[in-house]
């Protein structure tokens, strides 16, 4: 069964909140074909983004083009701040969930899902510098400090940066097998060893 998975970029997103995902499912796509895998990046307007860190980036899609999807890939960032109680963004957020998309954030990506509801009663995660909003901005949402990445069914939050390439690799295990998700890592050769 073909997959699709949409990676939303928008100004000031984070680079490596949707680049660590992209990059794994990315590789995932190219180096098992068979496994029928779409990765594609989208925006707004499908014009060019500018990221957190300075990195200008041309989009495959704007909401408009883009192709059916199953999974989302949210990241955060300073550009998530705006987006919070936005009509436009809660309005795209709202109607992608109500399709049965896979939503997956990294970071505050998630403090947008919680804006809209996506978090009631639910257990999440979220940057450490942002787990008391994230608490404030649903409904009961269980705030796990702890975890480095959270999924309770319909939606998936990852805390901080880096962790989205944890929970990109916790997708392909979902997604195909735990095989597959240790052959993907093997791959990217990632076995954090921080030096500090």
């Amino acid at each position: 069964m073909a997959i699709s998975i949409a990676v939303f970029i928008f100004d000031d997103a984070e680079e490596l909140d949707w680049a660590g995902p992209w990059e794994v499912l990315a590789s995932w796509s190219v180096g098992w074909p068979e496994d029928e895998v779409s990765v594609f990046t989208v925006s707004q307007s499908g014009t060019t983004v500018r990221c957190a860190k300075g990195l200008h980036v041309v989009p495959d899609h704007s909401w408009e083009s883009m192709p059916a999807h199953d999974v989302l890939i949210y990241p955060g960032g300073r550009g998530t701040r705006s987006q919070i109680g936005d009509a436009t963004i809660r309005s795209w957020v709202r109607a992608e969930a109500d399709l049965g998309t896979l939503m997956a954030s990294v970071c505050t990506g998630s403090l947008v899902f919680a804006d809209n509801g996506l978090l009631d009663g639910l257990p999440a995660t979220t940057h450490w510098g942002s787990l008391n909003h994230l608490a404030e901005l649903g409904s009961n949402i269980v705030v796990r400090p702890d975890d480095r990445f959270v999924d309770n069914g319909s939606v998936i939050t990852a805390d901080g940066v880096s962790a989205g390439i944890d929970m990109a690799l916790h997708l392909v295990g979902r997604l195909h097998s735990v095989e597959r998700a240790r052959d993907v890592r093997r791959y990217i050769q990632y076995d954090p060893e921080p030096p500090v």
